[in-house]
């Protein structure tokens, strides 16, 4: 499964189980993708699961359940936010051991999907299924002390916030890049593949290079991290805590 499907895309596909981050009050009063399941971003983010606002193992699982998804289900994502939010889902989904081969984010937003095709306010209805996690430790994430020693040897450290946070403090080293760059503001989808390869040549984040990406609470770094596994970076890494985590344990930020 392709790491960003087109609307069209999704539209023949009958088989992939479609997530819906918004809130339930946009879900139900203003439509969503006709075959969607409701997941509220707010729903799969907490301070007590493994590290940073990862919801712990047992509360994705009953999530995942409760929604009829299943271990071995293809998952497309989307949010009404630019795919931010949904992307979010997807890296929790694959901390938790979902295959990251059967995750996708869709390529625009709810808004881009109602511009051209059906939305519809009805209930989905899917059978409970019992889905199991696993928290991945081999997995993209990692601490904090594991981002000072990539840095000391040679990982690109990237930043995805937006230049005024980053101006008001970042880690050493840190190369600025804002997610919202990667997105194109008309489609509301991601920029052309050459744009987007531009943006990062410019920026010195090279596909051979080991790539550790943060924000300030891991949120703003999905996106990125998903663009970047889209465009078929290899050597992937993010740091879970972010800025929050950062500054809590006594590291230093530059300016």
């Amino acid at each position: 499964m392709e790491t960003v499907v087109s609307p069209a895309r999704l539209a023949d596909d009958e088989t992939a189980v479609v997530v819906d981050v918004r809130d339930a009050w946009e879900f139900d009063g203003i439509g969503h993708v006709p075959g969607a399941v409701n997941l509220p971003f707010d729903s799969f983010r907490s301070d007590d699961g493994e590290a940073g606002k990862l919801p712990g193992a047992a509360t994705f699982a009953a999530l995942a359940s409760e929604a009829g998804i299943s271990n071995g289900d293809n998952v497309v994502a989307y949010d009404d936010h630019h795919g931010v939010f949904a992307a979010r889902f997807l890296v929790t989904a694959e901390l938790y051991g979902h295959d990251r081969g059967r995750l996708a984010l869709l390529d625009g937003d709810f808004t881009a999907w109602q511009r051209a095709r059906e939305t519809t306010s009805e209930p989905t209805e899917r059978a409970e299924t019992a889905y199991e996690t696993a928290f991945d430790t081999d997995g993209p994430l990692i601490e904090m002390e594991a981002v000072r020693d990539a840095i000391e040897a040679g990982a690109t450290l990237v930043d995805t916030r937006e230049r005024a946070e980053y101006e008001a403090g970042h880690i050493e080293g840190a190369v600025r890049l804002d997610w919202r760059e990667l997105v194109d503001d008309e489609t509301r989808g991601l920029k052309p593949e050459p744009a987007l390869r531009e943006i990062l040549t410019d920026r010195g984040i090279g596909p051979d290079e080991h790539v550790v990406l943060y924000c300030n609470t891991a949120r703003r770094v999905s996106h990125t991290y998903t663009v970047l596994r889209h465009l078929d970076y290899q050597n992937l890494s993010f740091y879970e805590g972010s800025l929050d985590e950062w500054e809590a344990r006594g590291g230093e930020l530059t300016r």
